[in-house]
């Protein structure tokens, strides 16, 4: 057994209080800016939400925490006019992850945006350009970058106690973010469902959408291989110190025909590397308690496997005879089993000291287009061949034109 603990990260001095704002006052925002607040490094300025309901209880929180009152908005191009901040939180759906930061970015401000970075490619190349014209720190929600046991295990694997590996595979298996099929139903007063869907198409609403649903409609957001895929990709590029696949394939489906949600619930990709291949595979039914290991990375390499899970820590299973397993345990925080206090201290040190933080913008691009590709790959029906460098399609016009979206007026989408 290997004994848990911190991974390699100089946590900040906490001599200055940074004026914030959180975009995205829902469950996972609010884990963020709680966790911000307990690090005692910000003062919240501002709450920005579409959702009044939601606003209304992400104020009382803080008024319980702090004693504060932040002022709050349901635009935020209102909050970032009239607010000076120095780090804003975006935590909205994948879809309106793009514009806020790249209008903070703009403003001044230091930004800590939740994964995937974006909807489509072309936002996130756009995200990139606007972090290296305009400056500021820009921290990923890639938690799992700063987990004891997972950067433990990347030193692991990097050692080569594994062996030499040729082969990845990363697993989600079990019911996952979608509530009942239900019928589609007026918006709840308080909420703003024009500006929810934003450069979105404006679809009916569906109680099955928000909260938390956004994941499972494909105008919104990506799926399971965006939301869980990115972490586990990440994983994958920060082992191998690769940075593109060079051809995607995915394929997927649904069991539950008739959900108004439009993602796969079911979906494989296999992504060719200079050195390695890559498999993805996610599903809802035949999971859980069928199987040892039901999330996580499997690194199968010359010398056994590694398995790189989440609860479950990581497990390294040898393959010589009568060799002992290699053990060690997660170290998460509650709620929700994760790790961002690690993440977020190593955020306020890259302001403080200049210095790239561990889920910066671009290596948390490149995860997020491995996910991205692979819906591109599932909606064309078949394979394409990808220039990572150039980040653009190789000779595949009809490939290339789902790296972006034509969005919905007024909104324009952002320039590369």
């Amino acid at each position: 057994m290997i004994a848990s603990a911190f991974p390699n990260i100089i946590l900040a001095k906490k001599h200055k209080i940074y004026s914030t704002a959180l975009i995205g006052t829902g469950w996972w925002g609010m884990n963020i800016l709680t966790t911000a607040i307990a690090s005692g490094t910000v003062k919240t300025i501002a709450l920005c939400d579409v959702d009044q309901n939601q606003l209304d209880l992400a104020v009382s929180k803080i008024k319980e925490l702090t004693g504060d009152t932040p002022k709050l908005y349901k635009d935020y191009r209102e909050l970032l006019t009239k607010e000076n901040l120095d780090i804003v939180i975006v935590a909205t759906p994948d879809h309106w992850h793009a514009l806020p930061t790249i209008e903070a970015l703009k403003a001044g401000c230091h930004v800590y945006c939740e994964k995937p970075i974006s909807h489509t490619i072309n936002e996130g190349k756009a995200m990139v350009a606007a972090q290296k014209k305009y400056g500021g720190t820009v921290q990923i929600g890639l938690h799992r970058h700063a987990a004891p046991h997972n950067t433990a295990g990347i030193e692991f694997l990097r050692s080569g106690k594994a062996g030499d590996i040729k082969m990845v595979r990363a697993i989600i298996h079990y019911d996952y973010h979608e509530r009942n099929p239900v019928l589609n139903e007026n918006p709840p007063e308080g909420l703003d469902w024009d500006m929810y869907c934003g450069p979105a198409p404006l679809l009916d609403f569906n109680p099955g959408m928000h909260p938390k649903g956004f994941r499972n409609y494909l105008d919104f957001a990506n799926g399971t291989i965006a939301d869980w895929g990115v972490h586990w990709f990440d994983q994958i590029l920060w082992w191998s110190e690769e940075k593109h696949p060079k051809t995607i394939y995915s394929t997927g489906g649904r069991f539950d025909e008739n959900s108004v949600a439009d993602v796969p619930d079911w979906q494989t990709a296999t992504f060719e590397f200079e050195n390695f291949t890559a498999e993805w595979e996610n599903r809802r039914i035949g999971g859980g308690k069928s199987e040892k290991h039901n999330i996580g990375v499997y690194f199968y390499g010359t010398k056994g496997t590694f398995h790189m899970g989440w609860m479950d820590g990581w497990t390294f299973y040898p393959s010589a005879k009568g060799a002992q397993e290699v053990h060690m345990d997660h170290t998460l925080h509650q709620p929700d089993g994760q790790n961002i206090p690690e993440l977020w201290d190593n955020f306020i040190h890259s302001i403080e000291t200049g210095s790239k933080p561990i889920a910066d913008i671009l290596n948390s691009q490149y995860a997020t287009n491995m996910s991205l590709l692979a819906m591109m790959s599932y909606k064309l029906g078949r394979s394409f061949k990808w220039d990572g460098e150039k980040q653009m399609v190789v000779n595949d016009p009809e490939a290339e034109r789902l790296m972006q979206r034509a969005y919905r007026d007024p909104w324009e989408y952002p320039a590369l």
